[in-house]
């Protein structure tokens, strides 16, 4: 039976998830649904539930071969205990999302959270491979399976990823896992001028390279990080023939080689950037745009304060010391580039702030399904950023 000692309630299995979502939803109780609740100031403010369910106790490992390259997971398991199991056969899941010291494998599902490294492997939707989720009537249910191609009917499992927990409860995930490059290396540059960093950038991406991840932090983000500048930082993996060639190109461009070590601490500060950057600012606020990769440099310009770029993707995250200050950049921003959201900010504020100023044309589909998984509107009620 699941655990209803505390206010908390904490299944053990996916069993026992689905009975603690089916009983809420028979007696039409509103629930907070989520796993350590790392990312609480993400999204919307959930308002105020009947009943929180934690799916923190459900941390097992359910299926995992090295060689089929594919692991399964329960989604209460922490990023980074899945991150070290995987690097001891040197594989890996690159989502590298902030918080993950904390973070639950469901919350970085749910909210769709990636880094850095997404530039070369995607997000959650181009690893996950298959799903168990539990709905408001007491059911679980499957959606793929333990095969990388898998091609037969809808993956209804996609709709849990980004959904913060609106639609149903995420109980078991499955992932492709990722062979780790024999070799890794870290390449740094440094501009006087947001033009050279993004020509420095789209370089690199005409070229035959394929770096693994590219980000660019603006000046007040590189002083952060006891840099001076405009920084374009270059993630390369391969092997060691490949990396020679890695070294001659960016070097010739202008780029220094960091050591292992103090590569892996500049991109660890950058993923962990935002958690950094709030934990400074109580009072702060981080907004998201996703755009073109040629609208990026203009996007870039518009920010005051510090801002880290997936400089090879088309995400800007803007930060801000004062959240009411995101607000008219997010619908200045919005204007132009739909996907502009306020992603992070305190409680008080986000019960105020215009969120996601222009949802787009997709709100009216997501509403309705919305309905069809949450018809009494139960489930983390407010958390898709107000909107849901």
């Amino acid at each position: 039976m699941p655990d209803y000692s505390t206010d908390i309630v904490r299944p053990q299995n996916p069993a026992e998830l689905a009975e603690a979502l089916g009983r809420a939803g028979a007696r039409g109780q509103t629930v907070e649904l989520g796993g350590h609740f790392s990312k609480r100031q993400m999204g919307g403010p959930v308002a105020r539930a009947h009943m929180t369910i934690s799916t923190s106790a459900m941390n097992r490992v359910r299926d995992y071969e090295p060689r089929d390259l594919t692991i399964s997971v329960e989604a209460g398991i922490s990023y980074c205990e899945l991150s070290r199991l995987l690097a001891e056969h040197r594989q890996m899941i690159p989502l590298d999302p902030p918080f993950s010291d904390t973070a639950t494998v469901g919350g970085v599902v749910a909210s769709n959270c990636s880094g850095p490294r997404r530039r070369l492997y995607g997000t959650a939707r181009d690893l996950i491979i298959g799903m168990q989720f539990a709905t408001l009537e007491g059911r679980l249910v499957q959606s793929g399976g333990m095969v990388v191609k898998n091609v037969a009917g809808l993956d209804m499992g996609k709709l849990m990823i980004g959904s913060f927990g609106t639609l149903a409860a995420i109980a078991v995930v499955n992932f492709k896992v990722i062979p780790r490059p024999l070799v890794e290396r870290t390449f740094v540059f440094s501009f006087a001028s947001l033009d050279e960093g993004m020509a420095a950038r789209d370089a690199i991406l005409k070229s035959p390279l394929q770096a693994a991840a590219m980000d660019l932090l603006n000046p007040p983000a590189a002083a952060m990080l006891r840099r001076q500048g405009w920084l374009l930082a270059v993630e390369a993996g391969g092997n060691a023939a490949a990396i020679d060639r890695y070294a001659r190109e960016l070097s010739a461009m202008g780029a220094a080689y960091l050591g292992q070590i103090k590569g892996e601490q500049l991109w660890r500060a950058i993923q962990d950037f935002t958690p950094y950057f709030l934990g400074a600012h109580p009072r702060g606020a981080v907004a998201r745009v996703s755009c073109t990769l040629k609208e990026l440099g203009a996007v870039m310009g518009t920010i005051d304060g510090p801002a880290i770029a997936r400089a090879g993707s088309g995400v800007a995250y803007a930060y801000f010391a004062e959240a009411e200050r995101a607000t008219a950049w997010v619908a200045a921003t919005a204007r132009v580039h739909a996907k502009a959201v306020i992603e992070f900010a305190p409680d008080d504020c986000r019960e105020r702030l215009d969120l996601w100023p222009a949802p787009g044309h997709d709100l009216e589909t997501i509403e309705r399904i919305k309905r069809m998984f949450d018809p009494q509107n139960l489930l983390n009620r407010g958390r898709l950023y107000r909107r849901l």
